[in-house]
């Protein structure tokens, strides 16, 4: 695939209230292009609040969300995707239709033919509409699910319909890619193979990547920096070693047990590190 490469995203004082409930205060987030950053917290601390925000869904009442300088606050979620912001859901978010068809609908927001339909046109449709299966089938080999292109996406294993939804997204093209925990409710075995997908996606395409995730071993491996919220509010911002070691976060998100020396141990930490030893030695 060719490398798309990453863009800045910053997020700057904002503010999102529903009626008399404050969802986020005056929250700041910044990813460098290229970077991959986590935004991590208790449940119920804003966290899928931002993404909804940086992608148009929710419109904050302050504050504004920027992409390479420009401002993405206000515009329709269309055109949000359209410049190059791509996100994944909590909860599988596909369409009823086979795994090449999904991938085929994230092209939506790049195609022109549509816009222009008349016999004129026609050569244009037909040169674009085999210029995005081509893109899609990239997609597929590159996510190793070439095999089950024409299968019902409802009849797939979890961990495939989330390799799906994220290959949906690369569909986009995007320069910030927005994972929002892509790997709950999944096992070991799964949690490995989308560790090891999300890091070659870096890797190969430099994609800005932000990820909302709870298994604080599976972020301590990925991440390059880590946000943390709590109550909709900036708690913390570090490595992932200095997150993991701040007395704030341990209490209001990680528990006592928690140490910043033993993030490289335990089931999840060997999975992360597993993938990322098999995608280095890819």
């Amino acid at each position: 695939m060719t490398a798309a490469g990453g863009a800045e995203l910053t997020v700057q004082g904002l503010t999102l209230s529903f009626g008399g409930n404050v969802a986020l205060n005056r929250v700041d987030l910044r990813a460098s292009a290229g970077e991959m950053i986590s935004l991590v917290g208790p449940n119920g601390a804003g966290k899928t609040s931002v993404f909804n925000c940086i992608t148009g869904f929710y419109r904050p009442q302050q504050g504004e969300v920027r992409l390479d300088g420009d401002l993405l606050t206000g515009r329709p979620p269309h055109r949000i995707a359209a410049m190059g912001i791509a996100r994944t859901f909590q909860n599988v978010e596909l369409f009823r239709l086979s795994v090449l068809d999904n991938i085929l609908l994230g092209r939506h927001a790049l195609m022109r033919a549509g816009l222009l339909r008349s016999t004129f046109f026609t050569r244009f449709e037909a040169k674009e509409e085999a210029a995005n299966r081509q893109r899609a089938e990239e997609i597929l080999a590159f996510l190793g699910i070439s095999s089950r292109r024409h299968e019902q996406v409802g009849n797939l294993p979890l961990g495939t319909q989330k390799l799906v939804e994220i290959g949906r997204a690369l569909a986009l093209e995007p320069r910030v890619l927005l994972l929002d925990e892509p790997t709950a409710a999944m096992g070991r075995d799964d949690k490995e193979d989308v560790a090891r997908h999300i890091l070659r996606i870096r890797r190969s395409l430099g994609i800005t990547i932000i990820l909302i995730e709870h298994d604080m071993r599976f972020v301590m491996d990925l991440s390059d920096r880590v946000f943390v919220l709590n109550f909709g509010e900036n708690l913390a911002v570090g490595t992932p070693r200095e997150v993991t070691a701040n007395p704030d976060v341990v209490r209001a998100y990680l528990g006592e047990h928690a140490v910043a020396d033993d993030a490289e141990s335990g089931p999840a930490a060997a999975t992360t590190s597993s993938a990322r030893n098999a995608t280095e030695a890819g």
